[in-house]
Parts: structure tokens; sequence; C-alpha cells
């Protein structure tokens, strides 16, 4: 089991290059997240030559739909032995507490999280949403409204980690991506943090993609990454 905060972001288009990355990476150095796009091109057998070769995997579906519907799909990831999933807290509390019962119910329970606001939206598209207030008066609701439902911790940017670790404590869980290097582009992330920055806010694991996954040598960036975290 891999003691870093480091979950690297395996956003490639096909399993060919996301496993080529991932036999270069030491897994006691980071974990993996497989999203929607790879997930979708290579399904769970993807996921299982990830744990083959010793990863834990955040399988980041981000499930949002009834309540039955998501416990029934939170269950079959839970079955494929992933470490961490996540929900839409959007979805609401019978969904999110559907999600939690149909995990615990599984021999293998993973992590259960929500996704907040994402860091790719601005106060703007917020409000062309109906989200009332900035993003950290909504990621603050949401979150509440998820340790209520009984999940482990949400997704969040690291510009609200400060303010969902001073009211949530400190056994709830904060996912944060929007994480980059001080010298690495934003990308189309719009609430960004160095790693330090992220860790001194509060979160518990950064989720960090480009910037290691796009380097030219990404065993090397995600070591800058660890040694820049322990200094």
């Amino acid at each position: 089991m891999s003691e870093s905060p480091v979950i690297v972001a395996l956003d490639y288009p096909e399993a060919a290059p996301a496993l080529a990355l991932a036999a270069r990476l030491d897994p006691r150095q980071c974990r993996v997240k497989v999203g929607k796009e790879l997930y979708t091109a290579a399904g769970p057998a993807l996921i299982g030559k990830l744990r083959e070769a010793g990863f834990e995997i955040f399988l980041d579906l981000k499930y949002h739909d009834i309540p039955n519907t998501v416990a029934a799909a939170c269950a079959a990831a839970a079955d494929l032995g992933v470490w961490m999933i996540n929900v839409h807290a959007l979805g609401g509390r019978a969904m999110m507490s559907a999600a939690r019962a149909a995990v615990d119910q599984r021999p293998r329970r993973p992590r259960l999280i929500a996704v907040t606001v994402l860091t790719s939206m601005d106060v703007a598209e917020m409000k062309d949403v109906g989200l009332a207030g900035d993003a950290q008066e909504a990621a603050v609701r949401l979150a509440r409204l998820a340790q209520g439902c009984g999940l482990d911790g949400v997704v969040c940017s690291p510009q609200e980690a400060p303010a969902l670790r001073g009211q949530l404590g400190e056994g709830f869980l904060l996912v944060t991506p929007g994480v980059r290097p001080a010298t690495a582009s934003k990308d189309d992330q719009q609430r960004v943090a160095t790693p330090r920055q992220a860790l001194a806010g509060g979160a518990n694991y950064l989720v960090i993609g480009r910037p290691i996954t796009r380097a030219p040598d990404p065993p090397a960036a995600l070591r800058a990454i660890l040694d820049e975290i322990a200094k």
C-alpha cells in the first residue's frame, strides 16, 4: 500500500499508453486514477492489469443517477477491487446514502467520496447551473451533506480545502485535483495550488495528471513532486 499522497491521473484515450506509463511508475510512490474516457475505452480488464501491477486505483466515474442505479454501480465498482470511487454530491442525500449502504455490503469496501464543485467551474458557470454563492460556499454545503450521508470524504479544489478541513474535521478525506507544481501550466483548471500548498491547506490526496503524464521523464517528475512535498 502506497503512503504517498499523489494520485496520478491516467487520462488517456486507450489502455496501451496508460499501461505503458504505469509500467514506468512505482506503485509505492503513487496511486493511479482511471476516469471516464479511459474506463469507457478499456473497461474492467484495465483495472485488473493495474491491480496486478501493484497499484491502488481511484475509479473516477462520478456516479450521478437515481439511488438504486448508483448503488448498483458502486457495488459493481467495489467488486473490481478498486481503492476509491466517487459520486456527485449534487445527486442528493438519498443517492449518497444508497451508495454508502451498497459499498458497506461488499467484501472489499472501497473509500467512497463525493464531488463537490468541479475545479474547471468559475462563478459564472456555477450561476448558469443554479449554484448560489461562490465555489467555497457551495463546496462546504455539499461536503456537509456528503459527510452526513456517511461518505469518507469529498473531491474539492485545493483552494476550498482549508475551509472544509476546518469545518469537517480531521477524519474526513479531502482529495484535490487542480494541483500543479509552481512551474507548470494551469491547463483547463481554474482553482489551482502547488502540492505543498494543497497539503498545508488540509488535503489528504493530490490528483496530478499532465505535470507527470506529459513530462519528458514522468518518473522523474513524480520524484520531484515527492521531493517538493518532503522539504
